[in-house]
C-alpha cells in the first residue's frame, strides 16, 4: 500500500478544517491535518491586499514551518454597494478579528437603508498550495447572490447567516447558507469550488510524491 501524503491545512479554525477536509475528501492517499497538530507553528499576518496574496502569505510559512505540502486560503464576502468591501477585511470588519456577530451586526447596521435590489454579493476564495520547495498554486472561486436583511439559520459561520446564494430558491423559500446542510454547502460555495480546482494539483503533487 503506498504510504499517504500529509497535507497541512493552514488554518486553526476548526469550522474550515471540517469543511475542507469534506471537500478534498475525494482525493485519494492523503492524510489531511490541521495546523494544530504541529507545535511551534507561529500564526501568519494576514497583510496581503488580496484573497491570493494571504493565502499563499499562509500556506508558504505552514511549508516552510511543517516541512510538508500546505494549504492555506483566505475568502471574504463582497458587497457590491460598498465597492467589493468588506472583502479581504471580512474578517476583522468589525475591528476584531473572527467576532462573526459583531461582523454581521455591523454589515446589516450598513445596509440597513439599502434597497433589495441593490444588496448583491459574491463570496470569494482563494486556496493556495504551497510546497516546501517553494513551489505555488492558486484556485479561485466565487458564489454569487445578496445580503439578507436578517441572520437566519444556525449552520455554518462566518457571514453564512446573513447571505443568500443567487438561482432559484427550493421550496420556493429564500435560504441563507447557514440554513443549508453541510455537504448540500460544499456543493455550491465559493470554498468549495476553489478547492475542486485546486484539488487536481494536489493528486500531481501525490503522484510527484510516490514516484520520487
Amino acid at each position: 500500500m503506498s504510504p499517504r501524503l500529509r497535507l497541512v491545512l493552514a488554518t486553526r479554525n476548526p469550522h474550515k478544517v471540517s469543511e475542507l477536509r469534506r471537500i478534498l475528501a475525494g482525493v485519494g492517499g492523503l492524510e489531511i491535518v490541521g495546523v494544530d497538530a504541529f507545535a511551534d507553528v507561529p500564526d501568519v499576518a494576514e497583510t496581503g491586499v488580496t484573497f491570493a496574496q494571504n493565502a499563499l502569505l499562509k500556506a508558504h510559512a505552514v511549508a516552510r514551518a511543517t516541512g510538508l505540502p500546505a494549504v492555506g486560503d483566505d475568502s471574504g464576502l463582497c458587497v457590491e454597494v460598498l465597492g467589493g468591501a468588506p472583502g479581504v477585511f471580512s474578517a476583522r470588519w468589525s475591528g476584531r478579528h473572527g467576532d462573526d456577530g459583531a461582523n454581521l451586526e455591523l454589515l446589516l447596521a450598513q445596509l440597513s437603508d439599502v434597497p433589495d435590489e441593490h444588496r448583491a454579493a459574491w463570496f470569494a476564495c482563494a486556496a493556495a498550495l504551497a510546497l516546501p520547495d517553494g513551489t505555488e498554486r492558486v484556485a479561485h472561486g466565487r458564489l454569487d447572490g445578496h445580503v439578507a436583511r436578517a441572520a437566519r439559520g444556525s449552520g455554518g459561520f462566518g457571514y453564512d447567516p446573513v447571505f443568500v446564494p443567487a438561482g432559484p430558491a427550493p421550496h420556493g423559500a429564500e435560504r441563507t447558507l447557514a440554513e443549508f446542510g453541510p455537504e448540500e454547502k460544499d456543493a455550491i460555495s465559493h470554498r468549495g469550488r476553489a478547492f475542486r480546482a485546486l484539488a487536481p494539483v494536489v493528486e500531481q503533487v501525490l503522484a510527484d510524491a510516490r514516484v520520487s
